[in-house]
């Protein structure tokens, strides 16, 4: 998206230094990626970058309220309800699409909120591969002045919180068979929290251990990775339940997974937030459904959404399970980065700490040649999948 950077970027590209890049970023991981990573980084102007940042600062601020978090507790199911909550999440994700406006200036439009973590640890990994390979290091990637050595610094403070990081555990269902084990590797060794899978944790009273080298460890506080939807459907059994008051500490409390979501959108009112509406609330459909989508409020990586909607569908949706779906206004991603081949749709992700206060630290972002940036609109295409943003100093 910035011109100049493109041209020099698409000019030197070849195959051979993609498949390169793609050898020395699985090494500098120290694992294999297990998702399509794309070939180029986006080159993210300023002043889009800079809409991005307010934008997100303003739809945070209309949700860190009292009457929305009390409106936002009903989004949790009771089955789930994880004792001691707090007042905001720890990890927040914003996405953005970036669209073409009228006069056809770039502009953002928010996709989807999110209050879990997201991939902080490879992400940084990511962006130095591609910096390395390509000869970009001039270009910044971390945001509001932070470098590397703060950055770790600050996602440390996060996960551990004063603890030893054998007594802090990333919490997920199987992680070496999740497609993002890679940020799991990244982020035990930026931090020291290892991957335990949830199976594998034991109760005693009120306290969680697992096992290490053959010792059995207390767990003091948890850095949380487990999607209930994914949970749910593979049915997991496990030796506590969510909803026991134990003696840990959450590293991104689980309730905020549901409180920070897609049940946000129909609170939002917003330049750069489509409308969005629950559809048990919608006394009749908008006339236009074609410039709406059907999302489900909560699926596992994306599935269930629906974009060209009909009336039909929405009727075949039955009344009980009709307050767990969203009509939200249709956006037009734009292609906007010049490929070899077709051009490429963008998404980016503005990644947040929220300690004393919400910070965006960094950028992820995917690229999309398909109707969605799922994997299965984009197959047998290049020039898609997972990236990063790099911007001028």
């Amino acid at each position: 998206m910035i011109s100049t950077l493109r041209e020099r970027f698409n000019a030197q590209f070849t195959e051979e230094k993609y498949r390169a890049f793609l050898r020395a970023l699985d090494e500098a991981v120290g694992a294999k990626i297990d998702f399509r990573v794309c070939e180029t980084p986006v080159f993210l102007p300023k002043e889009l970058l800079h809409e991005m940042q307010q934008s997100a600062m303003e739809i945070l601020a209309q949700l860190d309220t009292p009457e929305y978090r009390r409106e936002s507790e009903r989004a949790v199911p009771a089955r789930y309800r994880v004792p001691n909550d707090v007042p905001h999440p720890l990890f927040m994700q914003v996405d953005f699409a970036v669209t073409r406006d009228a006069n056809g200036k770039l502009s953002p439009q928010l996709i989807e909120l999110q209050g879990f973590p997201s991939l902080y640890g490879f992400q940084i990994v990511l962006t130095q591969a591609f910096q390395r390979a390509f000869h970009l290091s001039d270009l910044e990637f971390l945001l509001n002045g932070l470098t590397v050595e703060n950055y770790v610094a600050l996602l440390k403070q996060a996960l551990l919180h004063g603890h030893d990081p054998e007594n802090v555990i990333l919490l997920e269902i199987q992680p070496e068979q999740q497609k993002t084990a890679c940020d799991f590797v990244c982020t035990e060794r930026f931090t020291g929290v290892k991957a335990v899978c949830i199976t594998a944790l034991k109760k005693r009273g009120r306290k969680l251990f697992y096992r290490r080298n053959g010792k059995e460890i207390p767990i003091h506080r948890i850095y949380n990775r487990v999607i209930v939807d994914e949970f749910v459907k593979k049915g997991i059994a496990i030796d506590f339940d969510f909803r026991d008051d134990l003696e840990v500490e959450w590293a991104g409390h689980p309730n905020w997974y549901f409180r920070m979501s897609k049940f946000s959108l129909p609170f939002l009112r917003h330049r750069h937030a489509p409308r969005a509406y629950f559809l048990q609330q919608l006394a009749r459909y908008p006339e236009n459904l074609e410039n709406y989508v059907l999302k489900p409020l909560f699926s596992f990586a994306g599935s269930g959404v629906k974009i060209d909607v009909t009336a039909a569908d929405l009727e075949a949706i039955p009344p009980a399970e009709r307050a767990h779906f969203l009509l939200q206004e249709k956006i037009e991603y734009g292609p906007v980065i010049k490929t070899p081949d077709a051009a490429s749709k963008v998404e980016v992700r503005l990644m947040f700490l929220w300690l004393d206060q919400p910070l965006a630290v960094t950028t992820l972002a995917r690229l999309s040649q398909g109707k969605m940036l799922g994997v299965d609109f984009n197959k047998n295409k290049t020039w898609v999948g997972a990236s990063c943003c790099l911007f001028e100093a």
